[in-house]
This record gives C-alpha cells, sequence and structure tokens, in this order.
C-alpha cells in the first residue's frame, strides 16, 4: 500500500489535515507545538467514480477501491537533525513512507500560533527542507566513514564505488541540495549529477530522506487569493488547500459535502486534489477488474507490464501469466461488461510485454 508522509513546523494544519482526510480525530490537533507525539496512521480509500459504473454492468456484489496510508508525522523544528524539538525520533518514522507530503502554513490566524511567530510559507520549507538534508548528511557521513575505515588492503578495490559514490552524495548536500538523481546525463547541467545503476544499488540502501517524491501543499485561507509559488528543490511540486475547509467536509455526508463543495464553486475535495497529485508525483496508475463477485481497483506503477501488474493481485499470478484480455474501461460499460465487450472489436489480446495504462480493464488468464 502506498504510504505518504505528512510533515511540517508545528501549527501549520498538519493534524487538522490528517483528520479531515482520513475522517477521524486521530490525530491531536491543538494550539501548542508537538501536540502530535507519535505519528498517526490512517488508510483512506482512493474516491474512483469509475467503480460504481463497472460495478453496475458487472452486477458485482462488493467494490473494492485501491487504499491509501497517511502518516502524520509530529512536527520539525529547526535543529531537528541535531535532536531539537522531538528531533530525530520523528525524522526516523519519514523514512519508511515511500512520498512526502510538506505542509507550510500561508492561513492567517492569530489565534493560532507560528512557531517562528510569522506567515512565511517560504520560510517553513526552507527550515524544513534544510533539516531533511542535514539529518541525511549525517546518514551519509558516517556510512563514508565506515566505508574509508573498510577499504584496506583486498578489500579498497570493492569499496571503491561505495566511496566514490558516497562522496557525490555528500558534495550535493553540502551544497544543500536534494538527493534527485538525474539518470540521463544528456539531461544534467554543469552542476547536475546522475546516478548508474550501480551506484543507485547503493543509493538505495541509505534510505535517504531527500530522495523521497515531496509535494508542497500550502494550507490556505478559505478565501481564495493569488498564491505565491514555494521555490523547493528541483521537480517539487505544490497544490493548495484549506485544512479548515477539508475539516468541515468531513463532517458532513457525501451529498452534503457535495453540495457545499458545489456552493463554494469547487469542483474537487483536497483529498481528491492530493491524490491525484500522489499519484502524478509517485508515477502511478490503476487498473480495474470486474465481476459479479466484485469490482476492485489495483495501483501499480507507470511502466508496469501486465505479468508483474497480475502478480499485485497475487504473486503466484506472475509465474502463471498466460495471456489478458484488455479494454478500456468507459468501453467495457458501453458495450455492457464482457460478453458484450468480447464483440465488439474493442477487447485486445494482450502478452507478457504489455504495459499497463491507466483505466483498463483486465482479466487475467492464468495457468494452473
Amino acid at each position: 500500500m502506498l504510504s505518504i508522509g505528512i510533515v511540517g513546523l508545528p501549527n501549520v494544519g498538519k493534524s487538522t489535515l490528517f483528520n479531515a482526510l482520513t475522517r477521524s480525530k486521530l490525530a491531536n490537533a491543538q494550539n501548542f507545538p508537538f501536540c502530535t507525539i507519535d505519528p498517526n496512521i490512517g488508510v483512506v480509500e482512493v474516491p474512483d467514480e469509475r467503480l460504481e459504473k463497472l460495478a453496475k454492468v458487472s452486477n458485482s456484489k462488493k467494490i473494492v477501491p485501491t487504499a491509501i496510508q497517511f502518516v502524520d508525522i509530529a512536527g520539525l523544528v529547526k535543529g531537528a537533525s541535531e535532536g531539537q524539538g522531538l528531533g530525530n525520533k520523528f525524522l526516523s518514522h519519514i523514512r519508511e513512507v515511500d512520498a512526502i507530503v510538506q505542509v507550510v502554513r500561508e492561513f492567517s490566524d492569530s489565534n493560532v500560533i507560528h512557531v517562528n511567530n510569522k506567515v512565511d510559507p517560504q520560510d517553513d520549507a526552507n527550515t524544513i527542507n534544510l533539516e531533511l538534508i542535514l539529518a541525511d548528511l549525517q546518514t551519509v557521513s558516517k556510512k563514508l566513514n565506515n566505508a574509508k575505515k573498510d577499504a584496506k588492503g583486498a578489500a579498497a578495490k570493492d569499496m571503491k564505488l561505495t566511496i566514490e559514490t558516497l562522496e557525490k552524495i555528500q558534495t550535493q548536500l553540502e551544497a544543500e541540495k536534494f538527493v534527485l538523481p538525474q539518470q540521463d546525463p544528456a539531461h544534467c547541467g554543469a552542476d547536475d549529477y546522475f546516478f548508474t545503476e550501480d551506484e543507485l544499488a547503493i543509493v538505495k540502501d541509505l534510505h535517504l530522506l531527500t530522495m523521497k517524491p515531496m509535494l508542497y501543499v500550502v494550507n490556505v485561507d478559505e478565501a481564495p487569493i493569488n498564491h505565491t509559488p514555494i521555490l523547493g528543490q528541483e521537480g517539487t511540486s505544490q497544490i493548495e488547500i484549506c485544512a479548515k475547509l477539508e475539516a468541515e467536509l468531513a463532517d458532513l455526508s457525501p451529498e452534503e459535502a457535495k453540495q457545499y463543495l458545489k456552493e463554494l464553486g469547487l469542483n474537487e475535495t483536497g483529498l481528491d486534489k492530493l491524490i491525484t497529485a500522489g499519484y502524478k508525483l509517485l508515477k502511478l496508475v490503476t487498473f480495474l477488474t470486474s465481476g459479479e463477485p466484485e469490482t476492485r481497483a489495483w495501483t501499480v506503477r507507470e511502466g508496469t507490464k501486465a505479468p508483474d501488474a497480475a502478480g499485485v493481485i497475487h504473486t503466484d499470478f506472475i509465474k502463471g501469466f498466460v495471456k489478458a484480455d484488455v479494454c478500456n474501461w468507459q468501453d467495457f460499460i458501453e458495450f455492457n461488461g464482457w460478453s458484450g465487450i468480447k464483440t465488439s472489436g474493442k477487447l485486445r489480446l494482450e502478452g507478457k510485454d504489455y504495459v499497463i495504462k491507466d483505466g483498463d480493464t483486465i482479466y487475467f488468464h492464468i495457468a494452473n
């Protein structure tokens, strides 16, 4: 299951956002620093309007959406990498997630204390990013020192690539840059770098915070204003969400929430916006299976081939994969399910090299 960590300074709205996204009161959203002590974990079903439509055609007994796990991690402060606030305990939690959502504060509320006594989303981002960089620098420096100690005699040749890779990362971090690997040297500038496959294998074992995909969530007021883009690390995007509004929506029924959004002139909730951005960030696609037992959504990485997609359903299916019946979900509905799609000319028979696309409705043929 995809796991996203929500981080930020104290009192920027992380826990309020978490509670709204998970429609829970798990996170202690109070007006003082460190009201979240241990990470709160919530699993959220991914809204997907396609499922209900497919299920109706297939007369499915149940619908199973895919899900995302959100982890609300206690507020970081300047000096966290050196143990300030609740420090490294929280940084260790971030290492366990697939992606980072960094919440920065733009909303104005004199009743909510800001840890730095000023509302400046860019400054929030700079503080958090530097702490992530410093934490990684500690990790890499320790690993590099150990590698140099081990590089003696016959082992020196074997450790050469490890040392060179760690030195490359250390230089990047010392320049206060994230370790965002460019794997194609043709797209690197004079000050950029890239990792070979062998180097990436070394880097992967470090579980660096600054290698995780990151998305800025700017926590804004309810009234629409012009937002200033956060100048973050290269490749980092941002979305605007009003955590206060999301909390109000979470207390309503789905029908009431939809009506409230319509009255506000909004087309989607913050959860919808965040999930869409998260899927794009992690390069994920959703394929669908539909029949009388159930209609279900499955998530895989872009570029996943059919046998590996089948393996998401059951690992034995990878080895037993024979072929797959594939059609677009809209065609599946238009031609009234599997019986109609088979004579429509819209059904394709795909083999082991087929790359899964978002919205594919698939029936896998598996050998016993």
